[in-house]
């Protein structure tokens, strides 16, 4: 019996490989120019056509203008930077109170039973309860200054780190528990030298949750109760029937909320660069 020579055309390719679209293989760059050309070419259209009120949904023409009229405001130090700033502090403020009282519940949850038994279920139902009802309160305790829009802010940011807090301390497994208890590390010693490390990840996804809700909760203390910020300013343009001026204005909080979240980002890459993040780090 002779061995017969397996043709290349008859061998079998066993590898497999995901199909991938045409959409996915689209470099990053030009799938959102293209996605931001169609949603201009759509507003353009529903204008034209007049499916809405200029009133209420101005041209993109009209809104670029005034995007270009505020951002001069803003590089020549008008009054628009003047109220960009009370919301960078509200914003900057809250999130820093948000960081230190959501890492301490989140340890206390996370290290103690007590936590978790009886501090747990008190977080998770204040949490489901809507925040803006609190805005209310916060005016009421700490008046219509920065003060009740720094609250609210950090009050809107604080569950998201106590959950990404506590879920990185449970993120070791249990071989590396009893890793540490044999070579005799002390509670303290496991949390700081395996439990934080290993938990940074989880962490860090808190910490973008809360960079979104931060803002939110600024912007919303200003609707509700006054102020100089630019939740203010979007307040006046909204009641004058000034769309363009409002679409403006929220343009350039967006870009403030992305500064916050990219800057999570950063320091997530930076702090946690042997953890490998599937949507964050997809480029």
């Amino acid at each position: 019996m002779t061995d017969t020579p397996v043709r290349p055309d008859e061998i079998v390719h066993t590898t497999w490989s995901e199909p991938v679209s045409f959409l996915d293989g689209l470099p990053r760059s030009v799938a959102m120019t293209a996605l931001f050309a169609l949603f201009i070419g759509l507003w353009q259209l529903v204008y034209i056509l007049g499916f809405v009120s200029p009133i209420i949904l101005p041209s993109p023409g009209e809104t670029a203008r005034d995007i270009v009229f505020v951002g001069k405001n803003l590089f020549t130090g008008g009054y628009m930077l003047t109220a960009l700033w009370i919301t960078v502090k509200e914003v900057i403020l809250g999130f820093a109170i948000a960081i230190a009282i959501g890492f301490s519940l989140g340890v206390l949850v996370g290290e103690t039973s007590f936590g978790e038994r009886a501090v747990l279920p008190y977080l998770v139902a204040i949490d489901t309860m809507p925040k803006v009802a609190f805005a209310p309160l916060f005016l009421a305790w700490l008046g219509f200054g920065i003060a009740s829009k720094v609250a609210l802010a950090a009050f809107i940011a604080t569950f998201p780190i106590v959950v990404g807090t506590a879920a990185g301390l449970h993120a070791a497994d249990q071989n590396a528990r009893m890793l540490f208890k044999t070579m005799g590390a002390g509670r303290w010693q496991t949390l700081f030298k395996m439990k934080l490390p290993l938990g940074l990840p989880h962490m860090f996804t808190g910490l973008k949750i809360a960079a979104v809700g931060v803002m939110a909760g600024a912007i919303t203390g200003e609707f509700l109760g006054g102020g100089k910020g630019f939740g203010e300013l979007i307040r006046v343009a909204a009641s004058q029937l000034n769309t363009p001026r409002v679409f403006s204005l929220i343009l350039y909080l967006s870009l403030l909320g992305l500064t916050v979240f990219w800057s999570v980002v950063w320091m997530e890459r930076r702090f946690v660069f042997w953890h490998k993040s599937s949507v964050m780090d997809n480029r």
